[in-house]
């Protein structure tokens, strides 16, 4: 998800502010650490999925039914973006990289907020964040693919900025889906990344006169990999909220009849935001008819994985669905799958990695 259920739609109907307000307003060091995977045997391969947050509800945005009202509200929604700090969320990410060595880590929401002006805080690029995080613990991870979804500003930023004249600071928005390939992992080789956007998309007219439509533009990464001769091609997206659940079962449809499928056994990842009880969409149906949903080897644990609270300042974890999943096929078994992220990580806030949590999932590959 965005934010998590209330959440994401709150993230997402934000963007839509955003963009109609741009475009009334502007026109707009260790050695490397041995990989825990080689000791698992190897036909085994450990993938991880993890939303890393963009770091705020756009809530305030929507809600705006002015302009003055508006500007108020970017300045706050990229105030909560400071205050969960992914800079320091990066570090506990990583941490939980170092512990679990996945060969495979499939990223979603790795935002990037691009800032201009004087008194501004510099641009925050959460992938630029969490590769020196890696690196800091003697990890490497290469970005095998990335997907580049949505763009959504520049917007006029009024605090903090060093000027009082509007449009002197700017902020916007990017969206992106991201691949880690681990660089240590012996035998795993990879090639032909691939990424592109699902037809379906939701798009929303701004309630401002004269604004353009804007899109989330949703979309997808793949690699195709082999693991000491087992071939394999591994996928990764984030799919539309259960709020538009006709675009999000379209976007599964296609998910399943092009990206998600390719030679060797095929395993997938992502933020499918698709309740695995089944009491959201159909995505969730569609995709285990297809794969194999890897949690399948912990039948009784609920596994939920989202969501916290847009501040990251609840003590105790709420969260309360299973969106996020690993899926095997052709040739992959899960031998073991757990939740990562669901403990807070430190004292004070924000207190979680994330507003989701992930998950790491052992597979077995066939010769």
């Amino acid at each position: 998800m965005i934010a998590g259920r209330a959440g994401t739609r709150r993230r997402r109907a934000g963007l839509v502010a955003l963009g109609a307000v741009a475009a009334l307003t502007l026109g707009l060091a260790a050695p490397p650490a041995a990989s825990a995977s080689g000791s698992r045997g190897d036909d085994r391969l450990t993938v991880m999925t993890r939303n890393l947050y963009l770091g705020s509800s756009l809530t305030p945005a929507l809600t705006a039914t002015d302009t003055p009202s508006f500007l108020g509200a970017v300045a706050r929604i990229y105030g909560t973006a400071l205050f969960t700090s992914f800079p320091t969320r990066a570090g506990a990410i990583a941490d939980e990289v170092a512990a679990n060595r996945p060969d495979l880590v499939g990223l979603q929401e790795v935002s990037r907020w691009v800032t201009s002006g004087p008194g501004v805080p510099p641009t925050i690029d959460f992938l630029t964040e969490l590769q020196s995080a890696l690196a800091a613990r003697g990890l490497h991870y290469t970005v095998a693919s990335v997907a580049e979804n949505a763009n959504i500003g520049p917007v006029p930023l009024v605090t903090p900025c060093g000027s009082t004249v509007v449009g002197a600071c700017l902020v916007t928005l990017q969206d992106r889906d991201v691949i880690l390939v681990n660089a240590d992992r012996k035998g795993l080789t990879w090639s032909g990344a691939r990424s592109g956007r699902y037809v379906a998309q939701q798009s929303f007219q701004p309630p401002v006169p004269g604004a353009a439509p804007v899109s989330f533009s949703r979309g997808w990464t793949t690699i195709e990999g082999r693991l000491h001769g087992a071939r394999f091609h591994f996928a990764n997206t984030h799919l539309e909220t259960e709020d538009f659940p006709v675009v999000q079962e379209a976007q599964a449809a296609e998910f399943l009849a092009g990206p998600a499928l390719g030679r060797g056994a095929d395993i997938a990842t992502g933020d499918f935001n698709s309740a695995a009880d089944g009491s959201t969409t159909t995505s969730y149906a569609q995709l285990t008819k297809r794969f194999r949903d890897a949690w399948r080897v912990n039948r009784g644990v609920p596994g939920l994985t989202c969501c916290q609270n847009e501040t990251l300042t609840n003590p105790v974890s709420q969260l309360g669905s299973r969106i996020d999943l690993v899926l095997a096929r052709s040739g992959a078994r899960a031998v073991s799958a757990k939740v990562v992220g669901a403990t807070p990580f430190q004292a004070a806030p924000p207190f979680w990695a994330s507003d989701h949590a992930g998950v790491v999932a052992v597979l077995e590959l066939d010769d």
